[in-house]
């Protein structure tokens, strides 16, 4: 689930702006990637993000913040937020979840694992809203208790959700009656993916909210509780939808408030 240039060019429009400075913009952590880069004359180790998570986020009116994977968060860190968007990338170290690792499971970071980790584990003690993204998803499932289906063709059959590196595929999705994801997208979306590896054990307290037609889950929210909401897919790679980010953006807003902010 690499990086993608999708959203890079985007420049909110006047109405997409965020309100008046008198309205309450809440800040957005958005854990990024320590990567080797390469831009102009230099080939250096770079903390970076695809630009469409910042401008989903400014465009849906919340203030984005860039968390570099740095050791593990702390309370003042997470503190100084009123949401989370954890963020897509490479695999999660199957050792979290009690599994030896696949031959197609690759790209393992265990500063970034050490440092998300922590960051949700401290977020939702808190009860702060966080929107979860591909990664992201699979993360908050390993955390409260699931495992992973590491190799999703050797499952399925097919590379239907990852058929081209570096590139998203349209997925059709439905959600579930009565979820939060629902009320958010409605009952189908043709989603963005590019996964090959996928929620297997559900979580307790997670339930799952859209599926591909296949049976993947490609969604799953907290049963009860504070806004928590995984999606399998990359809202970040539309930047015409900001549905489910102004939903996280929503619930951070009053999240901030109900704290003095």
């Amino acid at each position: 689930m690499p990086p993608s240039p999708i959203g890079s060019g985007f420049v909110a429009s006047n109405d997409s702006e965020p309100a008046a400075d008198s309205v309450y913009r809440p800040v957005i952590g958005l854990p990024t990637y320590a990567e080797r880069a390469r831009f102009r004359a230099w080939d250096i180790d770079c903390a970076l993000l695809p630009r469409g998570y910042v401008d989903l986020v400014h465009a849906a009116g919340g203030i984005p913040v860039l968390l570099p994977p740095l050791g593990v968060p702390s309370d003042v860190l997470v503190d100084r937020l009123d949401g989370v968007v954890l963020t897509g990338g490479s695999d999660i170290d199957p050792a979290r979840y009690g599994a030896q690792a696949h031959p197609a499971t690759g790209g393992i970071r265990s500063d970034r694992d050490d440092f998300e980790f922590e960051l949700f584990a401290l977020a939702h003690r808190r009860s702060m809203p966080v929107l979860a993204v591909c990664r992201g998803l699979q993360l908050v499932n390993v955390a409260l208790g699931g495992t992973l289906q590491q190799h999703l063709p050797d499952v399925l059959g097919h590379t239907d959700h990852n058929p081209t590196p570096g590139v998203f595929h349209p997925v059709p999705v439905t959600t579930c009656d009565g979820s939060q994801v629902a009320s958010i997208i409605g009952h189908e979306v043709t989603a963005h993916c590019h996964h090959h590896q996928a929620i297997d054990t559900l979580a307790p307290g997670l339930t799952a909210s859209a599926h591909a037609a296949d049976g993947t889950i490609e969604a799953a929210e907290a049963r009860t509780g504070s806004f928590l909401l995984g999606v399998q897919w990359h809202p970040e790679a539309d930047a015409t939808d900001h549905r489910l980010m102004t939903a996280l953006v929503t619930a951070a807003t009053t999240y901030g408030k109900e704290r003095g902010r």
